[in-house]
């Protein structure tokens, strides 16, 4: 990579991998389910309890609005990947509960990630690998915050 000496430059190529890149070529990992998808079923997955979890948990902890994630549980209980049932008349909430073939879909996606993953780690250094996270993780962080200082709103649809 050639030496970035602007702002600008560094701006561009930031934007670029971040967005533009790294996305459509992540997307070549996913079989069955598209990434949003995986993030919630991921999501899902870390939350439930007792077999279920509520919507409003999924959409607080992922950071979306109530009808984005209203949308991507709707397309995956249309792939048969989860139920999407409430208790009683439903005002104490709805909530998703995996099916079989959602079990099988994230095992599956699951392994394919981390196949890829572990390659990458181990030829790029797993050390290397966890600082360059970090990092990430750490710059995510400071853009968000400069967004919010900025007074810009999250778009979540």
């Amino acid at each position: 990579m050639k030496k970035i000496n602007d702002m600008t430059e560094l701006s561009n190529k930031l934007t670029y991998q971040r967005y533009m890149l790294s996305k459509d070529q992540a997307e070549t990992l996913f079989k069955d389910v598209t990434i949003p998808e995986y993030i919630a079923l991921e999501e899902i997955k870390s939350s439930i309890e007792n077999g279920k979890v509520y919507l409003k948990e999924i959409y607080e902890n992922m950071k979306i609005s109530i009808s984005k994630a209203s949308k991507l549980a709707g397309g995956l209980k249309e792939k048969g990947l989860v139920k999407w049932s409430h208790d009683g008349n439903g005002s104490e909430g709805t909530y998703i509960s995996f099916t079989d073939s959602g079990i099988s879909a994230v095992e599956t996606q699951e392994k394919i990630l981390k196949d890829y993953y572990g390659r990458v780690a181990e030829k790029f250094g797993k050390e290397r690998h966890i600082t360059l996270l970090t990092l990430m993780s750490e710059l995510e962080n400071v853009m968000s915050t400069e967004l919010d200082d900025m007074g810009v709103e999250a778009v979540n649809d």
